[in-house]
């Protein structure tokens, strides 16, 4: 562990459109409790984190009801209309207590199984450098390129080709810097590692368990339910 002044921000502004629900996915029931709550009692436990920061939409009317009792929780902050508008924000309000050469770990609200053993190799191997790195997964399907009609133009050699995961890591000044311009660019940018490249930047891919899912689908919350209890099972 090279690195000193740990900060987590975990953006969680967002609908959850895709999932159908009555609520945010971040608030649906997970076994006893919201999967909001997992995640930041999962970031709680990792010990080389100073504090943990949740951005949330105005007018939320689900995170005053959540328990918390999170002692690393410092508190929220507004979220904005995209991710990155989000992330940005919530890394202005952590510049009240962290210099910009401290470090921050930016973790989806709906990926409450990701394991520590993770987090620390993540640290370990990206905390020291200075384009940052993240958490992904090797692809192991045969991956497709298809047009708009979804007939296949083209198969795609997967070697390479990962999916990222969260948490991601950087430097502050680092990626305030790279979200500033992508935004000011009109870059898209889906996480903070596209930002970080967008800047020239070439982060470090770290591979992590397959158990680290996105809850994205009404699925995904039995597989969750599924992992928690599996990985409690390991642990006693």
């Amino acid at each position: 562990m090279l690195i000193r002044g740990l900060w987590a921000l975990v953006p969680a502004a967002g609908l959850g459109r895709r999932m159908g629900a009555e609520c945010p996915k971040q608030y649906l029931r997970l076994i006893d409790r919201a999967v909001l709550q997992h995640t930041l009692e999962r970031l709680d436990g990792f010990a080389p984190l100073s504090g943990i920061l949740v951005g949330i939409a105005p007018d939320d009317p689900y995170w005053p009801t959540l328990p918390r009792q999170i002692p690393k929780l410092l508190g929220s902050f507004l979220g904005g209309a995209e991710r990155a508008h989000t992330v940005l924000n919530g890394l202005q309000a952590l510049a009240a207590i962290a210099p910009d050469h401290d470090w921050v770990l930016v973790h989806d609200a709906v990926r409450p199984c990701v394991r520590h053993a993770d987090m620390h190799k993540l640290v370990d191997a990206a905390g020291n450098d200075p384009d940052g790195g993240l958490l992904g997964l090797p692809l192991a399907d045969t991956v497709k390129r298809t047009d708009v009609d979804g007939r296949i133009m083209a198969t795609v050699p997967r070697h390479g080709l990962w999916r990222a995961l969260t948490p991601q890591i950087f430097p502050i000044g680092v990626l305030r810097a790279a979200l500033q311009r992508a935004l000011a660019e009109g870059v898209e940018v889906t996480d903070e590692a596209s930002a970080v490249e967008h800047a020239g930047g070439r982060p470090r891919i770290v591979a992590g368990h397959a158990d680290n899912i996105k809850i994205t689908m009404p699925g995904d919350l039995a597989l969750a339910e599924l992992y928690l209890q599996r990985q409690a099972a390991e642990a006693d």
